[in-house]
């Protein structure tokens, strides 16, 4: 039972990222034009980085492969967006309460993914841990 609620968890847990990462591979200049709206230095650069992060880490969890070292990436990556695209305590309003709930989504991703590092794939991994 344990290694089957891993291998779904570890599914529901990275669908997101695996596509919000192939989606950026044929938006770089959008996604890169978002993370320099964001301040961030070197958006050009950012951009294919954030893609294939969001991709290669999530597709990683997927299959088990080295999964507690990108649980822990994702989890750092999920926690670091927050002050970059959901300071909802610079916002007003709506902005506000959108932005709250995305921080907020993210701590709970980010808590999800230290959660899947501490234990592991499991057994229907490529890494069978």
């Amino acid at each position: 039972m344990r290694d089957t609620l891993l291998l779904i968890g570890r599914v529901l847990l990275v669908v997101m990222f695996i596509k919000s990462g192939f989606d950026k591979f044929f938006s770089l200049e959008g996604t890169a034009a978002y993370i320099g709206s964001a301040g961030l230095p070197m958006p050009s650069v950012l951009a294919p980085l954030t893609a294939i992060a969001e991709f290669g880490l999530g597709l990683a969890i997927l299959i088990g492969y080295q999964t507690r070292i990108a649980a822990f990436a994702l989890a750092a990556f999920a926690l670091l967006t927050i002050p970059f695209f959901h300071a909802y305590w610079n916002m007003t309003d709506q902005a506000r309460m959108l932005n709250q709930i995305m921080a907020m989504k993210n701590v709970s991703l980010a808590g999800a993914f230290l959660l899947l590092a501490g234990a592991g794939a499991g057994r229907y991994s490529v890494d069978r841990s």
